[in-house]
C-alpha cells in the first residue's frame, strides 16, 4: 500500500536526509516539505496526507503546536458538521511521526502513548520501522473506519494521551537515573560516576565508555539503552556513533562545509564529528 508523506523540518539538510531515506524505503510519496509549524499546518490541510514526519524543536509553532491546532481543527469541523453546517465529513488527522534531536522526555511519552518517533540523527531501520507501523495504523483505521464513528479515531485518542501526558511536570513518571554505572574494564566491574564519564562510542555493537583516566565496556546494546541511564542535561548524541557529555568537551573546532568536529577532554583528547543534523543543537548549546 502506497502511503502519501510530508516532512516538516527547520532544517533543509534534515529534510534532505529524512527524504533520501524515506524514496529508499519504496512505496512512500513524499508530496511536501514544510521549513515550520505554520506551514505544516496550512500543507496538511491543503493535501490531506496520510503520514507527517514533524520536527518537535521549531522556532515559533513548534510540533506540539502543530498538533493542537489540528486537533482543534479536527473538533471544529465535527461540531460544524454535526450541526449541519456543511455536508461533508471532516477529514481525518495524518499519522504523526515526530522527529526530535535531544529531548529524552518528550521520547519516552511516544513511546508511552503508541506515537512513533525517530531520533535525530536519522537511522534508516528506525525510518523502515516507522513509516511500517504508520503503514499498519493507516490500514487498521481505514478497516475500522467502516464500522466506527470518526470520533472514535485511534489517531485522535493517542493525539489527545500524548498532549494531557506532555502538560503533567516533567519527570513526573519518570525513574531517576542511576547516579553511577557498570563499566566493565578488562576483567573487574567498576561503578563510574556519570560525571566521569567523557563520552561513548559504539562500534561493531559494543558500546565504549571512555572516562578521563580508563575506559571500558557497558553492558548496554545500544545507545540508545546507555542514554536510558544517563542524565539528559549533560549528554548529548553528537553522532549516531557518539554520546558525549557536554562537560568534558575541551574544544570545539570548526570543520569543513560548516561543519564541526569536538575535542574531548580524555588523555588522547579524542575528537568527535557532529551530525549534520546536530549542528543546530551544537550552536544552542554554545551560543555559536
Amino acid at each position: 500500500m502506497s502511503i502519501s508523506a510530508l516532512i516538516i523540518d527547520d532544517e533543509q539538510l534534515a529534510r534532505e536526509e529524512l527524504k533520501y531515506l524515506l524514496d529508499s524505503v519504496g512505496d512512500v510519496e513524499v508530496i511536501g516539505q514544510g521549513a515550520n509549524g505554520i506551514e505544516a499546518v496550512a500543507l496538511i490541510q491543503e493535501l490531506h496526507p496520510d503520514l507527517v514526519f514533524l520536527d518537535v524543536q521549531m522556532p515559533g509553532l513548534d510540533g506540539f503546536a502543530v498538533i493542537r491546532k489540528l486537533m482543534d481543527r479536527d473538533r471544529l469541523e465535527k461540531q460544524t458538521g454535526a450541526d449541519g453546517a456543511h455536508g461533508k465529513d471532516a477529514e481525518p488527522l495524518p499519522q504523526i511521526v515526530f522527529a526530535t534531536a535531544y529531548d529524552q522526555y518528550a521520547v519516552r511519552a511516544f513511546d508511552v502513548n503508541a506515537v512513533d518517533y525517530l531520533l535525530k540523527p536519522f537511522d534508516r531501520s528506525r525510518v523502515v520501522e516507522a513509516v511500517d507501523r504508520a503503514r499498519g495504523r493507516i490500514s487498521g483505521g481505514a478497516a475500522a473506519g467502516s464500522t466506527a464513528p470518526q470520533s472514535d479515531s485511534p489517531i485522535e485518542s493517542q493525539l489527545e494521551a500524548l498532549l494531557r501526558l506532555l502538560k503533567r511536570p516533567q519527570g513526573a513518571d519518570r525513574s531517576p537515573q542511576p547516579a553511577k554505572l557498570i563499566v566493565q574494564a578488562q576483567n573487574r566491574l567498576l561503578l563510574v560516576g556519570q560525571a566521569e564519564i567523557c563520552f561513548a562510542a559504539i562500534d561493531e555493537g559494543v558500546i565504549r565508555v571512555v572516562t578521563r583516566n580508563f575506559e571500558g565496556q557497558s553492558k548496554c546494546r545500544t545507545l540508545e539503552e546507555l542514554l536510558e541511564q544517563l542524565d539528559p542535561a549533560h549528554f548529548w548524541r553528537a553522532h549516531r556513533g557518539f554520546v558525549v557529555n557536554i562537560d568534558h568537551i575541551r574544544e570545539v573546532v570548526p570543520w569543513f562545509k560548516s561543519s564541526y568536529q569536538l575535542r574531548m577532554n580524555d588523555k588522547a583528547q579524542t575528537e568527535i564529528p557532529v551530525s549534520r543534523t546536530q549542528t543546530k543543537r551544537l550552536r544552542e548549546l554554545f551560543n555559536l
